[in-house]
This record gives structure tokens, C-alpha cells and sequence, in this order.
């Protein structure tokens, strides 16, 4: 294939929304094996997760790994406001395992708090893009339990562990964040191959001319992946990152061969080759954003609660409105949300994020019987108002924008398909109603009506 010709299909394959791609549908490919299909359908009955970025850069409050890459510094480096050129930054940035210590680390609270207020699995970072590994690996000491990191003599010490088995022991299912790049191994970023000192997202020489360097990485990253797959229990999901790496470019790990492997000891395994198409993006996940249609395949988008994926000491955190709005529009056009809580570097979640957690809980409890184990319905989502539908019955959704907006005496709602009942989730059952010639106009309680406007008013229609 030429250059240009695979640049296209690229460039076909993937929708861009904001600054983050994402493949599109077109192009996901269904898998043939029926256990596969099966957790496809258990994973989309999940709809809310806790995704998690930890590791010694929340010590800094900046942005995780990306303040390495020379290329992308315009953007990575914004937050840098001390006296420092970049590469002593990459220096101290690679020394923060020798003063990460989270001390106050309770997986079983993170995990009771998850359980308690309606997410159904975590998606937890076990390595980002700058290696440094959240497990006790054997491949390197850039680990968690490694000599040079205080942590390592704690009893919790292999986070990993210690979390996936919190969540799992309360029913939650279980996603292994990996990056496909890693900037500390010398097989990736290796030392003296190129003049100069500038660094990129991809290695540090061509893979085809130093195969034999290569080869050592491919081997290093089966490597990584099979601990995981092997000594961690139940793994529901790989979640690959770093796009950039793979096997229809220069960059090829033979993704296929090591996931295969995996499945062979966990033969439920979904995979989520982000960005990159084929065989083993099982998901496709949207990063910071949503797609303005409903999809009919399983998605996810990753969403921060805060305005990063790492732990920022100060913070704006979307409101308990924003987050329900965002997951109920999100499961509308088929998806799940994985909302990323950036915990603190001492071990705990900010008192904020817990807040949110716990309201957002609060709402579930009420009305997540028309979130859970939902699929999509026409017309799907339309401004303010969304559906959603299991079985026989339509959940329809009017959201508030804001606690002061007022409550019209009737709702209406673009729903054209036969029924006799509408029921409000949470409230009062049937409903006084009217067709009208694009839908139906509902009639609130008149104490519906009374005091601030609720995040949103949920309808059983059946």
C-alpha cells in the first residue's frame, strides 16, 4: 500500500472532535467469538465507571508523561511556571519514584465508595506513557515496589493488586489501563540513537533499522502485559493507549499474538486498541468528549470530573448536574461514561471529588433503572431531552439546565411511538398526558412544579 493510500484510510477511520480522535464505527469490526459478543453485551449494560490516572506525577499536579515529549511542550508544558529548562525537567520528572509515598492509600474505601454510588467498574492506570509501572513487575525497577521508591516497604505496595482486588471483592468489574509507549525503557526512548536531545511520542530510532532493538521492546511489552493478564485475577478489559504504536505501522508489537495469549488464561478478555482499528478495538473511547449521534457499537467515552486526568491541587470540578447531564446523554447514544478521578499523591480522593461521587450516587439510586442495562431508542437525544429503552419500556429524560430554571405546568417530549402509561421515576405514577402532532405533552404534579428544578425529570413509558 502507499503512503498516501494509508494516510487516507487512516484519515477515514477515525473522527476527530475537539483536539481527540477517536475510530468510528464504520470501522469496528465485530468479533466472531459468541463469549466475546456476550461480555460486549455485559459491558454496555454497565454504563458508568471510575476511571483513575495515578503515579508519582500527581506529586507535581501537572499533566501526566506529556511534559517529556520535546514535540509537545506548546501544550504539555503550559503549567510549568518555574525556572527550569527541559532537560533537567525530564530528569526531575523521572526521579519523582524516589518520593512517592502515598501514605493514606485505602483501596477498600476507593472501592466502597465506587460500589455504594452506582459505578460499576474501574479503569485504573497501571502504566502511562513515562514507564512508570503500578504493579510489581519483574521487567523494571521504574515500579511502585521498586528500591528507589519509598512505597515499596508498604503493606499495600503493589497498587495494583491491592485495587483490583478491592473493586473486584465489591462486585465491580475491572479495566487495565496499559500504555503501549513507554519513554523509560531504553528499548523505547534509548539513549545516543539520535543527535541531539529531542524527544517525541515515538522511540528514539527506526524500528527498521534496529530490529533487534525493537524486538527487545516487543518482547519487554508481551512481557508487561502477561503479568497483568497472569497475576492480577480477572481482568474484563485491556485498555491500550498510545495509538501511535501499531501494528499497521512502523510501530508493531504484534498486539494480536500477546492478546491472544491472554485470552487463552482469560478467554472473556475484551480489548480496547485505542484509536487504532481492527480486530482488537473491542471499544471505541472517545477521549474529553462525545459523539453528536448515537452509536450502535460499544463505546466509552473518558471523561475527566476535574479539567485534567491528573491530580491538580486546584481545581474546577463539574457540578453533580454537569456529570449526571453527561452520563445521561452519553447512555442515550450508546455508551458508557468512564468518569477519571485524578486521586491526591498522599493516597486519598479530594473531599470534592468524593462529593461529587456521592451525589451522583444519590441520583442513581432514584433513577438508574433508566440507565443500567439500557440500549438506545429513537430519537435517542434531542436537545434537553433523552431516551433510553429495556425491553418494552422508554425511559425519557428532560433535563434542567440550572437549579433556577422554571418548571413548565407541561413537558414535551418528541416521542411518536404507541403507549398507554407514563410514569415519572421517582415520583407519581400515571401521568395525565396528550398527543400532539410531534410527540406528547406531559402534565407535572403541581408539586413538581414547587422549589428549584431538578437535575432532571426521569419518565417510565410503557
Amino acid at each position: 500500500m502507499s503512503e498516501i493510500k494509508q494516510v487516507q484510510e487512516e484519515q477515514e477511520s477515525i473522527v476527530v472532535e475537539g483536539v481527540h480522535n477517536y475510530s468510528s464505527e464504520e470501522h469496528w469490526v465485530k468479533p466472531e467469538d459468541p463469549l466475546l459478543l456476550e461480555r460486549l453485551e455485559w459491558f454496555k449494560d454497565q454504563k458508568l465507571g471510575l476511571m483513575m490516572h495515578w503515579g508519582p506525577y500527581s506529586q507535581l499536579g501537572l499533566v501526566e508523561s506529556w511534559a517529556l515529549s520535546d514535540v509537545d511542550e506548546e501544550w504539555s508544558r503550559n503549567e510549568i511556571d518555574w525556572d527550569i529548562d527541559a532537560e533537567e525537567l525530564k530528569r526531575e520528572y523521572f526521579a519523582l519514584n524516589k518520593t512517592f509515598n502515598p501514605l493514606r492509600f485505602q483501596p477498600e474505601l476507593w472501592a466502597d465508595l465506587a460500589a455504594e454510588n452506582g459505578f460499576k467498574y474501574l479503569n485504573f492506570t497501571t502504566k502511562h506513557h513515562d514507564g512508570f509501572c503500578m504493579w510489581d513487575t519483574k521487567t523494571t525497577d521504574y515500579r511502585i515496589t521498586g528500591p528507589d521508591c519509598p512505597f515499596h516497604t508498604h503493606k499495600y505496595a503493589d497498587i495494583t493488586k491491592q485495587l483490583f482486588n478491592a473493586f473486584r471483592e465489591k462486585g465491580l468489574g475491572i479495566s487495565a489501563y496499559f500504555s503501549k509507549a513507554d519513554w523509560h525503557t531504553p528499548y523505547y526512548w534509548a539513549p545516543g540513537m539520535k543527535p541531539g536531545t529531542t524527544t517525541s511520542r515515538g522511540p528514539t530510532y527506526d524500528p527498521k533499522e534496529y530490529p533487534w532493538l525493537w524486538e527487545q521492546f516487543v518482547q519487554f511489552t508481551h512481557e508487561q502485559i502477561m503479568e497483568l493478564m497472569t497475576n492480577y485475577g480477572k481482568i474484563d478489559v485491556l485498555w491500550l493507549d498510545a495509538g501511535w504504536v501499531n501494528d499497521y505501522r512502523d510501530q508493531n508489537i504484534r498486539l494480536g499474538e500477546v492478546v491472544e495469549r491472554a485470552r487463552k488464561i482469560q478467554p472473556w478478555l475484551l480489548s480496547a486498541d485505542r484509536t487504532v482499528g481492527g480486530p482488537y478495538e473491542n471499544l471505541i473511547t472517545p477521549e474529553q468528549t462525545l459523539p453528536e449521534r448515537a452509536l450502535s457499537v460499544p463505546w466509552e467515552s473518558c471523561i475527566t470530573m476535574g479539567s485534567a486526568f491528573s491530580f491538580r491541587y486546584e481545581d474546577d470540578y463539574k457540578t453533580v448536574r454537569q456529570l449526571i447531564h453527561l452520563l445521561v446523554e452519553i447512555v442515550a447514544k450508546g455508551g458508557n461514561l468512564a468518569l477519571n478521578v485524578g486521586p491526591q499523591p498522599d493516597g486519598r480522593i479530594s473531599k470534592t471529588a468524593i462529593s461529587r461521587i456521592k451525589g451522583m450516587g444519590a441520583w442513581l439510586k432514584v433513577h438508574g433503572e433508566a440507565i443500567y442495562g439500557t440500549r438506545i431508542c429513537e430519537p435517542y437525544s434531542v436537545g434537553r431531552v433523552q431516551f433510553t429503552q429495556k425491553g418494552d419500556t422508554t425511559y425519557a429524560f428532560y433535563l434542567y439546565r440550572d437549579e433556577h430554571e422554571a418548571v413548565p405546568a407541561e413537558l414535551h417530549l418528541p416521542l411518536q411511538q404507541p403507549f398507554s402509561r407514563i410514569d415519572l421515576v421517582g415520583g407519581a405514577d400515571n401521568l395525565e398526558f396528550r398527543r400532539t402532532d410531534d410527540g406528547v405533552a406531559i402534565r407535572l404534579p403541581e408539586k413538581e412544579r414547587e422549589g428549584l428544578a431538578p437535575i432532571a425529570h426521569v419518565f417510565r413509558i410503557r
